[in-house]
């Protein structure tokens, strides 16, 4: 969010106070309301081919500006930046900090390789 609003004229916080509010609160709606709203919005996600998700974001950004005193939004066109950052943001740092999982099959009986000798059985 700090980078959202140091690369925006649109987006001003009053303090560091108020911009650690406004990501608690951001997260909180992200975990509540926003799979609510991609609920309802899914017909127009599929059509835009996500990115309804971006619009979906600035409009919560929009919704946190309006309820923290001491954060704001100027206008929608500068909310979907700031949604823009704040998801390349979490993007990158998810590709950088996340580590490689990898899953190991194990062999059973049911799925094991076919010899050279294994005919085929095919019950009726």
């Amino acid at each position: 969010m700090l980078l959202a609003a140091f690369t925006s004229s649109g987006i001003n916080f009053d303090n560091g106070k108020t911009l650690i509010l406004v990501v608690l609160l951001l997260s909180l709606f992200n975990l509540i309301l926003k799979p609510v709203l991609i609920l309802f919005a899914l017909p127009f996600i599929i059509f835009t081919m996500g990115f309804g998700l971006w619009i979906i974001n600035a409009l919560l950004l929009l919704l946190v500006s309006e309820l923290v005193s001491g954060f704001y939004v100027n206008s929608f066109p500068t909310a979907l930046w700031g949604s823009f950052v704040v998801s390349m943001t979490s993007l990158i740092s998810n590709i950088f900090l996340s580590k490689n999982v990898k899953i190991k099959r194990s062999s059973s009986r049911r799925f094991r390789q076919k010899n050279e000798g294994d005919d085929e059985i095919i019950d009726i």
